[in-house]
């Protein structure tokens, strides 16, 4: 396994990707999702990403079609934008990947649209608590077990699953690097965290059972029972001391 050490020149770069990535997500906080195709907010992000001088990282990747990925409902990720209506009590999942000057970073956030039952508010906050809590763990000396451990723990003691299909990864020179980083406790490999690496925590969080099943587009994982799945994910870089969320930090 080889885990890309970035430099200081290398995160400043990301640094700017992810603070493209925090607008974006800070303009959908003030849009009105209900109504809107999810193929139209597909364009507007498109639009603020090139606006910036900078590309959007998933359009062509492994040949997806879109700029983005907008998942609803049981869907945990990789769905396609489509002339699909956004409706009150939908659960909107967005994940942006940002090219800054050959370097990148990858964030995603989950919308509610409209009003929601209390079991879905905490779907919510208990999988935003998860990622918070595996940022924590993402510092020297560490493993990556760590962070697994952390984010599996906070899911599972609050009534949820995390899905085992699909993880969290090294980010910022390629869209997907070393290391696989699981939001459950695996049998893999488990390197020592160093100052340099630039990771993407991403927890995929289902009310219902963990198993996922991918739709006949070829790209859509859902929950295999149906039931509703939340996603919120951060581009981290590791520092000597603690860790700098590349995402969230603007005038990096």
């Amino acid at each position: 396994m080889h885990i890309l050490i970035k430099d200081e020149k290398a995160i400043k770069k990301i640094a700017v990707a992810g603070n493209i990535i925090y607008e974006i997500f800070s303009a959908i906080d003030k849009m009105d999702l209900n109504s809107m195709q999810t193929i139209e907010l597909n364009d507007k992000i498109d639009t603020m990403i090139k606006a910036h001088r900078a590309t959007p990282a998933f359009l062509d990747y492994r040949g997806f079609p879109k700029s983005c990925c907008i998942s609803l409902n049981n869907e945990v990720v990789h769905g396609i934008p489509d002339d699909r209506k956004i409706q009150k009590g939908d659960l909107v999942k967005i994940d942006v990947g940002v090219i800054y000057q050959d370097y990148i970073a990858d964030a995603a956030k989950t919308f509610a649209v409209g009003n929601i039952p209390d079991d879905v508010k905490k779907l919510l906050a208990v999988t935003r608590k998860a990622l918070e809590k595996g940022i924590e763990m993402a510092k020297k000396g560490n493993r990556i077990s760590d962070i697994s451990r952390s984010v599996q723990t906070t899911v599972e003691e609050n009534g949820f699953s995390v899905v085992r299909e699909l993880t969290g990864h090294g980010v910022g020179i390629s869209l997907h690097e070393e290391p696989i980083i699981p939001n459950f406790i695996g049998s893999g490999a488990d390197p020592v965290i160093k100052p340099g690496m630039v990771f993407a925590i991403e927890p995929m969080v289902n009310i219902g059972g963990y198993d996922v099943i991918t739709a006949e587009n070829g790209w859509t994982i859902k929950a295999k029972d149906g039931s509703l799945s939340c996603h919120y994910e951060d581009t981290i870089a590791i520092l000597e001391k603690g860790n700098i969320n590349l995402t969230r930090v603007v005038g990096s």
